[in-house]
């Protein structure tokens, strides 16, 4: 009997891969998980302080936008898990793993934004320094070179046709 299904360079059929592959997605989702829920439980806990009262106008907006960021990273990040508990069994892995790869890439975008913000805010608090904006701006840059830049610096120079 042949195998009809397209073998890829691992010599791995499409459901294979697709195992594989949600196998390997639900590891980097673990780690960014516990990054944003841990970030976000903080988050939580801000409003209950009395500091939170004598924050300025716009460290509360600051910090309400962050409490919506992390909760929406929390959401796209945790979505994936329910994604492939409410497929599993319909035999559309294939499908299920490119949803929850791109959900998981907007939750590591709205992560982004979320610690952004987070350290925009206890930056604003802890100095009142014109130097802020600057600092966010390079921790931001660094973020985007490690998340993204080498990511796809890699992918572009290691990648075969």
């Amino acid at each position: 009997m042949v195998d009809t299904e397209r073998r890829t360079g691992r010599d791995e059929t499409q459901d294979e891969r697709a195992d594989r592959m949600w196998g390997e997605l639900i590891q980097e989702i673990r780690v960014a998980q516990t990054g944003v829920q841990i970030l976000f439980g903080f988050l939580l806990t801000v409003v209950f302080t009395p500091k939170y009262d004598d924050l300025a106008h716009t460290d509360q907006v600051i910090y309400i936008v962050t409490v919506v960021l992390g909760s929406c990273a929390t959401g796209a990040l945790i979505g994936p898990v329910s994604l492939h508990r409410l497929v599993s069994g319909r035999r559309i892995k294939p499908q299920a793993v490119r949803i929850a790869s791109r959900l998981t890439f907007v939750g590591l975008v709205l992560l982004l934004t979320t610690m952004t913000a987070a350290l925009l805010l206890i930056l604003r608090v802890a100095t009142h320094d014109g130097w802020v904006p600057w600092l966010v701006t390079g921790v931001v840059a660094w973020y985007l070179l490690c998340w993204f830049g080498l990511p796809l610096w890699t992918r572009r120079r290691h990648t075969t046709q």
